[in-house]
């Protein structure tokens, strides 16, 4: 059968030649040689779209460029359709574009509506006198919306014929080059019926290249059932032999992000097409030569198919695998990649210690009870959060514990067997316990991290059948390790009195809380033991928190936070429960020990971001120091895949290196660009990478993608169309490659962060590969508010805390009310101060006043009217660099205002204090400065206090130590004390 079906119709690129916003993607184009009232064309156009009938069809002259009125379509199909229109300028070329659409939306979200068919029974033009209109090719808006060659459909016949011709197999195993990926799942191309069913594959690759090829599987007969290769070794007649275990099938095998083994149940349901990408991973010493051998397709109950490779290695050495040319999808490998998988301590953090039961950590120490639970956890962070101390400050007023209550309303007891260490590495302990009762058995396994990550697995096991009134776990924080409260529906701020909180998964992505202060706090998460990160960032709704089994119970869980005794008690509790013998509960928890770190205030003065892509002299004059690339620009054009244009961006940042400039990239996880060249091959692996969905959005999204998906941020200038990713995959290891690939190629010096869709594990890994052999490795994360509907009403810091820890500088605040919000607010959800960050404000540049008393400023040029470098002047005036940050939470701050609506933070040095002084007063107030000059280290007879001129945010002004200063609402001062 093969070349029995020749290609009829050229498909050639349109080079953007019109508008495709509202002439659609693709037209035919028609060539009109004799005169006449009426023309007719018949036009093969083999649509992979469903039902074509229903879309318009417009006729277009192109002397004229205008739409011709009388036309009409008849016996639409997608094999093809006959237009007869009027020719308006005689003969010449037309155009027939068929798919036109109307864009509706939001730009950045959009969604194309294809306009609708609308007989024309106007016109009544005499069809049997029509003169031919001769089909010349079929064009497509670029070469990037083309069908050709993998999206034009074999038609019905064909298709029908082949099958034919193989009766005896339920299924037909159609061999494809890695330059041609498949793209449909309900069609054959026309390509593979004029290539027909050849059952063997041929290729050339280089010495140590990531090879790849595809297995296309149509399930001609019957449903297909674990679908699965298997691969022979590869011989050449030298004798020379290319070993089985570098041939691997993507879809079916692999490593997942965390390091486990991978094994997919591939099924193919009846008169569909799955794309199966077989990786070649070939040995750099193989010898030159072409190799034979085979792979071997099995289905559960139906016959094998046997495919025999052909594959000739040049003497050409691929450099790193090929993955310079990932066109040729050479880095399909890095989804299987453990690259930075090793629990590694990272800087700043320090190798754990283990003594008795207590492990030392970075500012922090954990003691672990018989039960395997904490018994005490400490921090020693100063308070001012610049140092660690030796005076502990305790989190717990007794130890953490479960409540297992019986139905006659009595505590199980329970026999400890004792903590086994069972794995001390400097990254991380892990312990285990086996605590017995008369009827359950809990085993605890638990892991501390260097960073201060705890983890837990509760396994509850019955031994005979038993009725439970609650399983409770009661965590019992001193109160001044408890001032704020962060989650369970609450925005950041001082911890309310009593909190009573349920689990609402399908509307509030919330499982826990962050209860601390300043130098001393736990966040805590209550999870499931199938537990899935779900989606955030506008897309929670659809795929929210999986309710967790134990702790939700079916509606009847929740927690109560409350003052009793001597603790603030978070009682964590979930209902009646009836154990048969036998039965599991796992009661999986997660904690954070905040602070991670001290907070380095130097990197705050130093560090001076400019976020926008613009000239490296221009710049470098506004005092910046560090530029974020944002994607949509020249050097980072499509959204989170850096690699089209890396040559432009590597020439930026040599040069921008060469001027004392970082640049870090926006490069994150949470949708993909429909640039990236591994799309069809992602979307082989049915919902791994991407998640499902309604489908829509832009029109490329739809007429290659189909259905099935998410449609994510879409940016109009150059037709950037983004799908969301489904959460925690193989696109991590993806990921993780890239940014490796990205430091070492390019010189990256970090990266900016648009909210995360990723977890802990895949920041660590990303911090490693981004700190390598010395570099920066800078992240700083920005964060939209996610407290509203479509994000599950979660506190941004609360969401995101787990990756604190190795972030570098927190932006957020958009769509925070910067004017509305108190201290508290900011303190614990914008400044980052609890965790060792610190941050900087974004709506509407901020609060200038409010900001210095937490050492923020808003970030060049982002907001209009918030211009910060006068402030950053004035820091270097001062001399920031080397200043000790000393809070207005710390109780023995040596200046104070004695009115608590206006806060004083100080930065100090020898001889020198900068005072920033913020208002929330509603009006203006008279206060005076409290100081303790003894603490500041200054004569005040010798002592000037000076508020410095500073453009757009106050006049100079001389005061004396007792004179009243007027603070105006909303605003404050930022005054010099100093000896001369």
């Amino acid at each position: 059968m093969k070349g029995a079906f020749s290609q009829q119709i050229k498909y050639t690129n349109g080079n953007d030649s019109w508008n495709p916003d509202s002439l659609g993607n693709h037209r035919a184009v028609l060539q009109v040689s004799n005169a006449g009232k009426v023309a007719k064309a018949t036009i093969d156009w083999r649509r992979r779209d469903t039902k074509p009938e229903l879309k318009a069809i417009w006729v277009v002259d192109a002397r004229t460029n205008k739409i011709i009125k009388n036309t009409n379509a008849t016996d639409v199909n997608r094999e093809q359709g006959t237009v007869y229109f009027e020719p308006t300028s005689g003969p010449g070329t037309y155009y027939v574009y068929y798919m036109p659409y109307q864009v509706e939306g939001r730009s950045n979200y959009p969604n194309a509506q294809y306009v609708k068919n609308q007989p024309n029974t106007q016109w009544s033009g005499a069809t049997q006198n029509a003169v031919p209109a001769l089909v010349k090719e079929i064009q497509s808006i670029n070469a990037m919306n083309s069908f050709y060659p993998m999206e034009v459909i074999a038609t019905a016949k064909e298709t029908q014929t082949l099958i034919s011709q193989h009766p005896q197999k339920d299924y037909l195993v159609f061999t494809e080059d890695r330059i041609n990926p498949i793209k449909m799942t309900d069609d054959l191309p026309q390509r593979w019926i004029a290539k027909g069913l050849t059952n063997s594959f041929s290729g050339t690759a280089s010495k140590g290249e990531n090879y790849a090829f595809q297995l296309g599987i149509y399930a001609a007969k019957k449903d297909l059932n674990d679908v699965r290769v298997s691969f022979s070794s590869l011989k050449n007649k030298a004798g020379n032999s290319i070993p089985s275990s570098v041939l691997s099938c993507l879809n079916t095998d692999g490593t997942n992000w965390d390091g486990s083994k991978l094994h997919k149940v591939v099924d193919v349901p009846k008169l569909k097409v799955q794309a199966l990408w077989i990786l070649a991973n070939l040995p750099a010493t193989a010898a030159a030569g072409t190799y034979s051998g085979t792979a071997t397709v099995t289905t559960k109950g139906t016959a094998s198919n046997t495919i025999k490779i052909n594959l000739t290695v040049s003497n050409t050495l691929a450099k790193e695998g090929g993955i310079n040319e990932p066109w040729k999808q050479t880095r399909l490998t890095w989804l299987n990649s453990t690259l930075a998988q090793k629990n590694e301590v990272i800087a700043p953090y320090i190798p754990l210690v283990v003594t008795d039961k207590t492990i030392a950590l970075l500012g922090r120490k954990v003691t672990v009870n018989k039960d395997g639970l904490p018994a005490q956890i400490q921090t020693f962070f100063t308070p001012e959060m610049t140092g660690i101390s030796s005076t502990p400050k305790n989190i717990l007023t007794e130890p953490i514990h479960f409540h297992v209550i019986k139905s006659n309303n009595k505590d199980l007891v329970w026999k400890n067997e004792g903590v086994v260490f069972t794995e001390t590495k400097p990254g991380i302990v892990k312990w285990a316990t086996k605590n017995i009762s008369d009827s359950l058995d809990m085993d605890i396994n638990a892991s501390l991290e260097s960073d201060g990550f705890m983890s837990y697995t509760v396994r509850f096991l019955a031994k005979n059948d038993i009725k439970l009134n609650d399983i409770r776990l009661h965590m019992p924080i001193q109160p001044a390790a408890a001032k704020y409260l962060m989650g369970l529906g609450q925005k950041g701020g001082t911890r309310p009195d009593s909190l009573n909180w349920k689990w609402e998964v399908a509307t509030k992505n919330q499982d826990g809380a962050w209860i601390g202060d300043v130098n001393a706090g736990i966040q805590y998460s209550l999870r499931d033991q199938h537990y899935i990160r779900p989606l955030n960032t506008n897309f929670y709704l659809q795929k929210p928190l999986l309710l967790p089994t134990s702790w939700g119970n079916e509606g009847k869980g929740g927690i109560q936070i409350f003052k009793k005794g001597a603790a603030v008690l978070a009682d964590n509790y979930s209902g009646e429960h009836f154990m048969k013998k036998g039965d599991t509960l796992y009661y999986n928890f997660t904690l954070l020990i905040t602070p991670f770190h001290p907070i380095n205030t130097d990197f705050q003065w130093s560090n001076r971001f400019y976020h926008k892509y613009n000239k490296l002299d221009t710049i470098k004059a506004t005092g910046a120091t560090l530029i974020n690339i944002h994607h949509a620009t020249p050097i980072n054009p499509v959204i989170n895949y850096p690699f089209i244009a890396h040559k432009e961006m590597k020439s930026y940042i040599d040069e921008a290196h060469s001027k004392g400039l970082k640049v870090k990239i926006y490069n994150t996880v949470r949708e993909l660009s429909n640039s990236a060249y591994e799309t069809f091959p992602l979307r082989s692996l049915g919902h791994e990478i991407y998640s499902t969905g309604k489908g829509g959005g832009y029109s490329w999204l739809q007429e290659h993608v189909g259905t099935d998906y998410i449609a994510a941020w879409y940016v109009p200038e150059i037709k950037d169309a983004a799908i969301v990713n489904s959460g925690m995959s193989r696109w991590h290891n993806y990921y993780v490659e890239g940014m490796n690939w990205l430091v070492k190629h390019v010189g990256i010096d970090g990266i900016y962060l648009d909210d995360v869709a990723f977890d802990r594990t895949t920041m660590k890994r990303i911090k490693t590969v981004l700190t390598q052999n010395g570099h920066p490795g800078i992240i700083d994360l920005h964060s939209a508010n996610q407290y509203n509907k479509s994000d599950g009403f979660n506190n941004s810091a609360n969401l995101y805390m787990e990756h604190f820890p190795y972030l570098n500088r927190l932006w957020f605040g958009e769509y925070f009310d910067y004017e509305k919000s108190g201290p508290d607010f900011f303190m614990t959800e914008v400044s980052g101060i609890p965790f060792g960050l610190m941050g900087e404000m974004l709506q509407d540049g901020g609060n200038a006043w409010r900001g210095m008393i937490y050492g923020m400023t808003n970030r060049m040029p982002w907001s209009d009217g918030a211009d910060p470098r006068p402030i950053w002047k004035e820091w270097d005036k001062f001399g920031m660099q080397g200043s000790k940050m000393i809070g207005y939470w710390v109780e023995n701050n040596p200046v104070k205002t004695g009115n608590p609506e206006v806060l004083a933070t100080i930065y100090k040095k020898e001889k020198s204090t900068l005072v920033a002084l913020a208002s929330w007063a509603k009006e203006d107030v008279k206060i005076k400065l409290n100081i303790d000059w003894k603490a500041l280290g200054i004569d005040p007879a010798k002592a000037t206090i000076t508020a410095p001129d500073i453009k757009n945010f106050q006049p100079a002004q001389v005061f004396n130590a007792n004179d009243d200063i007027t603070v105006a609402p909303r605003k404050g001062w930022m005054i010099v004390i100093k000896e001369n």
